[in-house]
This record gives structure tokens, C-alpha cells and sequence, in this order.
């Protein structure tokens, strides 16, 4: 890296990490979850505002491979907290509603998503696989991002109503089915099935009987100490990034990697240990590579050039992601017994999509899945769903939550990534 490489890099970082900050708290002072302001950040530094004068000034073509790099930490690191959240606390006691809500949220819009696929494949490049991008359509309608939901209950005040433990439970389970079925669908779309991705059992069954209770006794032995020590602080990073280039050998993204090496960590030991475990990772992930990786998606994005044609596939990927999720938890809900009216509260928080779903956006870029237009107009449909909820709720329940939906079963409480 040469002097002015690194001048730039330097330069780009703290005017992505000051327009993050900004713009996220602007979110919050809105009554939104701060990584709506922080992925509007990556899109404003984008080609959309003065032709990308302001791109190609702060990020110069030689200095990108370097925040590209930086961005993928910060994907691993978001993985792995999103995997390390996914608790079967969540679940105990609400398997049958949650899953019953979770897959109503996912087969349809899944469906309509498949269907609307096949309309949008006439005008955009759509990779070596059309039978990928089908199916990579339905995931990407499908997602609701667990982080940004449960900062959405938090902030509500829900996240100790029972409502808001079904609504976790049914983000938790449809995580798991959705990363799963997108680590398919990128099988596909990225030319077919290699033969080290048949390895994967053999890779899921360490991390379920090797891994996990390796970690388990690592933790437990530290019952008696203050918190995390920097040894397994570093044990914990070192399996972190083993895990993620296992992945990455059998031919499927790193995010899986650490979204399972998550999985796999055990919640036991002292309290402390769990949550400087998780805020040690995820702070720096957070607050200093995220908005890099916001950055480098929004260097995709390009609404600059929008036409009628545009604003009317906007209309109807719109339509099916809103739609197809709305009555499909809302169908799911009502039939295990839910009210009216939670089932609408609960089909509005499953439609929450946000960070999540800009990183499956961005690994169907990656893979030639999407083109930037399509790219950029999904990027809208996941500001836009974000967007939406807050207001929703209000409107749904009013400006406090309702006394008779709490439940004294204490709910995990998350504090999640944005």
C-alpha cells in the first residue's frame, strides 16, 4: 500500500464512520432503528448523489479492495453475533406458534417472489443459472432480519410482552430456515453443486460434537473469573475465522461459516463472559466495520438513473415483499389462534428486513445473481420495509405497550446489531 493508498483509506474510513454516526442517530431521532441512517449513509456516499464525484474523490479505485476486505470482517463478525442471538430460549414454550408464523412469513412471499422472478428476468442479467435466480428472488423476499427486529421491539418496550417473544422466536426460526435455503440457492446460482459442498455434513456434525463442547468446557471453566479473558477472546476469533475459511474451501460464502460458528457457541459460564464475549466482538463490528460495509454496497447503488420502467418493478418487488409477507405470517398467526390484531402486529414486525437482507443482496451481487439495477432497487425495497414497521406499530398499538401482553416468564433479553 503506498503513502496516498493509505492517506485515502484513512481518510474515506473517518468520513464513513462520522456520516454513520450522524445519519444513525437521525434515524433514532425519528423513531427509527439507527441502521436505517447508517445503510442511507452507504447509498448518499454512493454514485446516486453529483455522478459519483464524491465516490470517486473518498474512494478511489485503487483504495476499494482494501474497505472491501475491511467490510467482509465486519460481515463475519455480524454473522457470527446473529448466530451467537439465535438462542433455543427464544423458542421454549412457543415452538408451534413461531414456526407456524415463520413459515407462513416465508413460503409465500417465497412464492410470489419465484413468480415475480421470472417477469424481471426479461430485463435484467441474471447470471449463468436462471433456475438460481428464481429461487435467489424468493429467498431475498423472504428474510426478516432478526437484529433489526428485536432493536424494534427494545425500543418499543415489547421485547417482554409475549407478542414480542413470539415475534423473536419467529425471526429466530426463520433466520435458521433462511440462511439455510439461501446457502442452497447460492450453490445453484454460483454453477451447481461441487463436490467438497458435500463435505458440509461432516463440517456441521464438528461444530455440533466437537466444537461446541470444547467451548462449553473453555466457558465453564471460567465460572469463578471476572469475564472474558484475551485467551479466549483470541480462542474464540481464532475458531471464528477457522470456521469461516472451512466454509469458504467447500465452495459456500464465509457468512455461513460464522453465522454457524454462532450457532455453535455454547450459553454457558457467567453472564459476564457471555456478554463481553458478544460485545467484544460486536462492538467492533458495529460500530467500525459495518459502516464500511455499508459503504461498499452502496457503491452499487445507483438511483440516479431511474426511469418509469424502474419506479414500476419498484412497485411490484414492493408489492410481493410487502404483500406475500404481510398475509403470509398474518395467515400463519391467525390460524395457531392469534388475534386480529397481534396477527397484524406480529405480520408488520416479520416484514422488517434491513441489514439483513443488503447481505444476501450483496452476495447475490458477488455471484452475478443481480445486476446493479436490479441490485439497487431491492436496496430501496429494504429501506423502505425497514422504514415501515415503526410507524406501523405505533399505528397498530398505540405509543405504549398493552399491560395484558406481558408475560412474567422472563423473555431473553437481545440487544442487537443496529
Amino acid at each position: 500500500m503506498t503513502d496516498h493508498q493509505a492517506a485515502m483509506l484513512f481518510l474515506g474510513i473517518a468520513v464513513i464512520l462520522v456520516l454513520a454516526r450522524l445519519l444513525g442517530a437521525g434515524a433514532r431521532a425519528v423513531g427509527q432503528p439507527p441502521v436505517l441512517g447508517e445503510i442511507l449513509a452507504g447509498v448518499l456516499l454512493g454514485p446516486t448523489l453529483f455522478g459519483g464525484a464524491v465516490t470517486r474523490a473518498l474512494f478511489p479505485m485503487d483504495v476499494r479492495p482494501f474497505l472491501t476486505s475491511l467490510a467482509d470482517l465486519g460481515l463475519v463478525l455480524f454473522m457470527f453475533v446473529i448466530g451467537y442471538d439465535l438462542d433455543a430460549a427464544l423458542v421454549r414454550g412457543r415452538a408451534k406458534v413461531a414456526a407456524g408464523v415463520s413459515l407462513g412469513s416465508m413460503l409465500l412471499p417465497f412464492g410470489l417472489g419465484a413468480v415475480l422472478a421470472f417477469q424481471l428476468a426479461h430485463r435484467h442479467q441474471i447470471g449463468h443459472s436462471h433456475t438460481g435466480f428464481v429461487l435467489f428472488i424468493g429467498a431475498a423476499m423472504s428474510v426478516t432480519a432478526f437484529p433489526v427486529l428485536a432493536r424494534i421491539l427494545a425500543d418499543r418496550r415489547m421485547q417482554h410482552t409475549e407478542l414480542g417473544g413470539l415475534a423473536l422466536a419467529a425471526a429466530g426460526v426463520g433466520d435458521l430456515l433462511a440462511w439455510g435455503m439461501l446457502a442452497v440457492v447460492t450453490t445453484v446460482a454460483g454453477g451447481g453443486l461441487q463436490w467438497r459442498v458435500m463435505l458440509a455434513p461432516v463440517y456441521l456434525a464438528l461444530m455440533a460434537w466437537v466444537v461446541r463442547p470444547l467451548f462449553q468446557r473453555l466457558f465453564t471453566a471460567r465460572e469463578n473469573q471476572a469475564g472474558l479473558t484475551p485467551t479466549l477472546l483470541a480462542a474464540v476469533a481464532t475458531g471464528l475465522m477457522l470456521s469461516c475459511a472451512a466454509v469458504e474451501w467447500m465452495h459456500v460464502d464465509f457468512i455461513f461459516g460464522a453465522f454457524v460458528f454462532g450457532l455453535a457457541m455454547p450459553r454457558v459460564g457467567p453472564a459476564r463472559l457471555r456478554e463481553g464475549l458478544r460485545d467484544s466482538l460486536g462492538t467492533v463490528g458495529t460500530v467500525f466495520l459495518l459502516p464500511v460495509f455499508f459503504v461498499i454496497a452502496g457503491l452499487k447503488v445507483d438511483l440516479s438513473k431511474l426511469n418509469g420502467d424502474d419506479l414500476g418493478e419498484l412497485g411490484l418487488i414492493l408489492l410481493v415483499a410487502v404483500g406475500g409477507k404481510f398475509v403470509g405470517a398474518f395467515s400463519g398467526a391467525r390460524l395457531l389462534g392469534l388475534g386480529g390484531r397481534d396477527s397484524a402486529v406480529m405480520a408488520t414486525l416479520m416484514n422488517t428486513r434491513g441489514l439483513t437482507e443488503l447481505v444476501i443482496l450483496t452476495v447475490g451481487l458477488q455471484l452475478g445473481v443481480l445486476d446493479t439495477g436490479l441490485y439497487s432497487l431491492m436496496v430501496v425495497m429494504a429501506l423502505v420495509t425497514t422504514f415501515m414497521t415503526g410507524p406501523l406499530i405505533r399505528l397498530l398499538r398505540g405509543s405504549e405497550p398493552q399491560p395484558d401482553l406481558v408475560f412474567s416468564a422472563a423473555a431473553p433479553v437481545v440487544e442487537p446489531v443496529g
